[in-house]
């Protein structure tokens, strides 16, 4: 009978489940997209190319998904069986809340480990896929990368300004404007035209043709020419009818092509490499922290250096020279050289001060991102300690107020992550502590939580309520006569 009932409770709880998954799912890759729009939209992708970078990115959700969608079920589930006066049922048959939620919690416990497993190494790949897919995108359509009516500086060694730019791969441009990046002592080049082509070169990717109609070259020859020579050189000016122009990008294939081979975003790791990356990254932070105390000490303080190095010499020291008898010129001069000083001084502390912020930064992203593989694995068993516990409390079902309580209990959680977050990378809080402190918040209220579904307490009965704040309302409210006794 009892694994008859736990059958029974198990597909009630994966039934609206996977419905609930599906949905946050969409949700989310909607604001992917939505967020991603720009490298989309005319950028000539076909759908299986936009579906499979969907995918990718879609595939990092998952860490939210199943810890929401476990907490929204357990409620639904759980409140359903209140509702139907299935969990009245079962306790008069002798079986304890405790046992109706030891399969599911089971499960859950499955789910996390599932959640685990897929953080450490699906989603680490999928953010990697995802990357190197957008580097392609970029290599491939870099003509799509430009921005009509602005100047923009992709190609190397020019400047370029389209008015317009339109067909399927973004190849038909109208008011181009091209200007040659050089000196004020080399020669200069503009490129004027009403129309043109941009095509990639079929046989080497490292070049851009662009096929130039109806316009006009400028130049001014002032190369190898002194300012006399310079003067006299009067401009020169081209028209044409056809004009092609190549254009050597290979210094931005080659990037792109780098940047494909990154491994060492954190992102990109799972547990145990990231954990080998914290260890080194221990290491070079504690020499480097060292290097800049010392510099900053003897840049500081160069005479205490000198007086703790020659103790001896400086038991009694004397003052060189009376401030006060100096003539003003020389006080003036003093006065300047320390202010000076100190200037150099307070820049130098704000330049550590961003160095030290970008090691703590970097550090605090290697210790987050691996201990949340971890924890947000750990918040799936906590919102389902939650989710049954407010559902057997509460006992209504389907998608009101179980919804509206998931939400909120939610976006309480994502915005504990976000601020301890925020406080672990500019340096505020530890890391270690930033990544686990929402779980260590939830877990007594779960802990609670379930405590009081155990031992059936009335958190939401609107009438106890009443009952105890009745004595107070009372001293501030009178009682309405009845209309028949006035």
């Amino acid at each position: 009978m009892i694994k008859i009932l736990d059958k029974y409770i198990i597909k009630t709880f994966f039934g609206p489940f996977f419905f609930i998954f599906s949905v946050l799912f969409f949700i989310l890759i909607v604001n992917i997209v939505w967020v991603q729009m720009s490298h989309f939209l005319g950028k000539g992708l076909t759908y299986f190319e936009i579906g499979k970078l969907l995918f990718y990115f879609g595939v990092s959700v998952i860490n939210l998904v199943m810890p929401l969608s476990i907490l929204l079920t357990s409620i639904m589930t759980f409140g359903t069986f209140g509702e139907r006066y299935e969990l009245a049922a079962m306790k008069a048959a002798g079986i304890s809340l405790f046992r109706v939620m030891k399969p599911l919690f089971g499960v859950s416990i499955v789910m996390s480990f599932i959640l685990f497993i897929f953080a450490n190494n699906v989603i680490p790949s999928s953010q990697k896929k995802a990357r190197n897919m957008l580097f392609n995108i970029t290599q491939t359509r870099l003509a799509l990368n430009f921005t009509p009516e602005q100047f923009i500086d992709q190609i190397p060694g020019f400047s370029v300004r389209f008015d317009e730019i339109s067909g399927e791969n973004g190849e038909h441009l109208k008011g181009i404007y091209i200007h040659k990046k050089a000196s004020a002592y080399d020669n200069q080049q503009t490129i004027i035209a009403k129309k043109g082509l941009l095509k990639a070169e079929p046989l080497n990717k490292n070049y851009l043709k662009l096929t130039l109609y109806d316009g006009y070259v400028h130049e001014e020859n002032l190369g190898n020419k002194n300012y006399q020579e310079r003067l006299k050189q009067p401009d020169q000016s081209m028209k044409f009818d056809t004009l092609s122009q190549l254009f050597d990008i290979s210094e931005i294939v080659n990037k792109a092509l780098e940047q494909e081979r990154i491994t060492d975003d954190p992102r990109f790791k799972n547990f145990v490499e990231l954990g080998e990356e914290i260890t080194k990254a221990e290491k070079q932070n504690t020499e480097q922290f060292k290097r800049l105390g010392e510099e900053l000490a003897a840049q500081t303080t160069p005479f205490l250096y000198a007086m703790d190095k020659h103790k001896d010499r400086f038991k009694n020291p004397q003052p060189q020279f009376e401030f006060s008898k100096l003539k003003e010129k020389e006080q003036l001069k003093i006065l300047t050289n320390a202010h000076r000083h100190i200037e150099n001084q307070k820049m130098t502390l704000n330049n550590r001060n961003s160095e030290m912020a970008t090691i703590y930064d970097d550090f605090g992203h290697l210790v987050m991102y691996q201990h949340r593989i971890i924890a947000l694995s750990l918040t799936c068993v906590i919102f389902f300690m939650i989710g049954a516990s407010l559902g057997s409390i509460i006992r209504k079902g389907g998608i009101g107020m179980p919804v509206v309580i998931a939400i909120i209990i939610f976006i309480l959680f994502y915005v504990m992550n976000l601020t301890v977050e925020n406080l672990s990378w500019d340096g505020t809080l530890s890391p270690y502590w930033a990544s686990w402190i929402p779980n260590m918040i939830l877990t007594p209220f779960a802990i609670w939580l379930t405590r009081s579904a155990l031992t059936d307490s009335q958190l939401f009965d609107i009438e106890k309520y009443k009952t105890f704040f009745k004595p107070l309302i009372r001293k501030f409210v009178k009682n309405k006569e009845h209309a028949r006794y006035r």
